[in-house]
């Protein structure tokens, strides 16, 4: 027997074995200004001890801000190709720009997996799974509970005009409060302007003061909540305050009555979700069979404010 062979021969099958076992995935998300994905990474960061136990690893990717959105997010994605990775888990808020991407990246055989954005593309992207909230349905609930707590017209701020989750919320939150017999009017402001509470606040007053008429602002991020709160404060109005996401000024605002209601996607969820359901898939072969699978919404007021402020406290909500 030809030992130098069959131990050649041993170590190429062992290499192969070894690289067929470490699965190397991206997670890409907005930002590196925006709090909201300080909880995706959370749950990025907790699925990712269970991935390297498992030989695998996870690179988190984010834009430096919203104000050249779409290429930015090609330029995340074709990082993630180059880097070698086998899958990819994606918001897609500017199909125009992300979807040809993400084609020619599975065609280059990479996984994809979708969480937060783009439910509705889901099919184009061939993406094994959505792990987020239903953006309509969650605009539907909110405009209902507004207009059945007494809210006849709406303000909805949209922070990056054309995000496709944020266009979609606002459509949500005018059908669900013209259902009940509601008015909603939609302010769209500059993108340089997300984050940005200060110029934000200034936006959202200038159309209080405009239109007397608007009780209720509901804003798609709970960063814009804090400016909806500074802007009726400066004008010592008492128009109703709602927002999708949280953060703890925001429920300390629900829990003094100051605001009206919070709807919760559980971002927390989302990047646990993507990241361990995804390398699942390419290390053991496993789906989960729900297709999408819903982490919202839910609606949070003071009638559920305490749980939602203990999560808070350990980072996760």
């Amino acid at each position: 027997m030809n030992f130098a062979k069959t131990f050649a021969a041993t170590a190429v099958v062992a290499c192969l074995s070894a690289g067929a076992y470490a699965q190397d995935i991206a997670v890409i998300a907005g930002s590196i200004e925006d709090g909201f994905f300080n909880l995706i990474k959370k749950g990025v960061d907790d699925a990712t001890l269970m991935v390297e136990a498992n030989g695998g690893t996870v690179n988190y990717l984010r834009t430096p801000n919203y104000d050249n959105f779409g290429p930015d997010l090609v330029t995340l994605i074709n990082q993630a190709v180059a880097q070698g990775v086998d899958g990819i888990a994606i918001p897609v808020w500017v199909p125009e720009a992300e979807v040809p991407a993400l084609k020619a990246a599975a065609e280059q055989g990479i996984v994809i997996m979708q969480y937060n954005a783009g439910q509705e593309v889901q099919g184009d992207l061939g993406a094994i799974n959505y792990f987020g909230s239903d953006e309509y349905q969650a605009g539907y609930g909110g405009g209902v509970y507004l207009a059945e707590n007494g809210a006849k017209h709406i303000l909805c701020h949209i922070q990056v005009p054309g995000a496709i989750n944020l266009e979609t919320r606002c459509k949500g939150v005018t059908e669900g409060a013209e259902s009940k017999g509601a008015k909603v009017t939609t302010l769209r402001v500059p993108a340089n302007l997300d984050g940005d509470v200060t110029g934000t606040a200034e936006a959202i007053k200038s159309e209080l003061i405009g239109d007397t008429s608007i009780d209720a602002v509901m804003n798609l991020a709970a960063w814009a909540s804090d400016a909806s709160a500074n802007a009726v404060s400066q004008i010592g109005g008492k128009q109703m305050i709602g927002t999708f996401d949280m953060n703890p000024a925001v429920l300390e605002r629900i829990q003094a009555g100051t605001q009206t209601m919070a709807i919760d996607q559980q971002p927390y969820l989302q990047g646990f979700l993507a990241t361990s359901m995804l390398f699942a898939h390419l290390k053991f072969g496993t789906n989960i069979s729900t297709n999408p699978v819903l982490t919202g919404p839910a609606i949070v007021d003071a009638s559920n404010v305490e749980s939602a402020l203990a999560g808070v406290a350990l980072g996760a909500r």
